[in-house]
């Protein structure tokens, strides 16, 4: 029997609040349809999906596999229901996500030359939904930071660059050439969602402030609540006068990715690819030792 999709959505609403009455409040169903609705699903896959007693609601093992892999099916459907949706308006149009620091126009030059007549969008990204917005189609092609959740996905490495320390500019360290990680010991270190950004893949002992964006960042370091890091990119990108950016020899690079939707297969969507390996030298210029000089040139000055 064909999996119901629209089970599948009751299911992982119940599922993420554990609570029935919950669930179909914000489905703006009837709680005892939902309840029908999700006995129906467990008889079409002959598993009992979720425990129902005295203390609760509870996933079973089944259950929990159910909802791993619903968040890609649903995303999957939602991004051919948009595909269909263009396609029968008959547009010729390309969205191209990417996150701070990163700049698509080579690549979209380059593009237009054998697609004149293709609508080429761009839409900032950040970490914690890039894979998302990948996976529903809300954009065709990525420019992401690794880390990222490859679970249905095609993710192509494009370059690397330096990272480097977000500092107040009256810190100890501003206006440095260069430092290590060993300089920053003890240092307060503002958390992201993003761990490209984090020295290491692990929550640090003295992580604070939960920030996300490049520009909550800024404010926060400005302010003095703690340190950050950053792609040498993005910090050409983004100035701020209360704010020294300073490299770190010793962290590892980040690495620039191009990441479409495994199921995603589009000539035009391969040709924008090709486009962008092409130019992913002149992308990463973005953030080349000249640019840097005159960015933190100016950063020093401000600090």
């Amino acid at each position: 029997m064909d999996l119901d999709l629209r089970k599948l959505r009751y299911f992982v609403a119940v599922a993420d609040r554990l609570h029935f009455g919950r669930a179909a409040d914000d489905l703006h169903i009837a709680q005892p349809v939902l309840s029908r609705q999700i006995r129906a699903l467990e008889q079409d896959l002959g598993a009992p999906l979720l425990i129902r007693d005295s203390h609760g609601v509870a996933l079973t093992d089944a259950g929990r596999q159910l909802l791993t892999d619903a968040g890609p099916l649903l995303a999957s459907a939602d991004a051919v229901r948009r595909r269909v949706t263009v396609a029968a308006r008959g547009s010729r149009r390309l969205m191209v996500g990417f996150r701070a620091g990163i700049t698509a126009t080579a690549a979209v030059r380059e593009f237009a030359i054998r697609h004149p007549d293709v609508i080429v969008d761009v839409q900032r990204i950040e970490s914690d939904d890039q894979a998302a917005m990948l996976l529903d189609g809300r954009i065709d092609v990525g420019y992401v930071r690794l880390p990222i959740d490859e679970t249905g996905l095609r993710v192509t490495p494009l370059y690397t660059e330096p990272r480097v320390a977000v500092l107040p500019a009256g810190h100890r360290f501003a206006g440095r050439e260069q430092i290590t990680e060993a300089d920053l010991a003890g240092e307060p270190l503002l958390w992201h969602p993003d761990t490209s950004t984090q020295p290491t893949k692990r929550p640090h002992p003295n992580a604070g402030y939960l920030v996300r964006g490049v520009d909550e960042t800024l404010e926060h370091v400005a302010a003095g609540r703690g340190i950050s890091f950053l792609a040498r990119s993005t910090a050409v990108f983004y100035s701020h006068p209360e704010v020294s950016y300073v490299p770190v020899t010793d962290l590892a690079p980040d690495q620039v990715c191009l990441a479409v939707a495994a199921s995603r297969t589009s000539p035009v969507v391969d040709d924008f690819l090709a486009a962008a390996h092409a130019t992913a030298e002149i992308t990463a210029e973005c953030g080349n030792d000249e640019m840097w000089r005159l960015a933190s040139g100016a950063a020093t000055q401000h600090g």
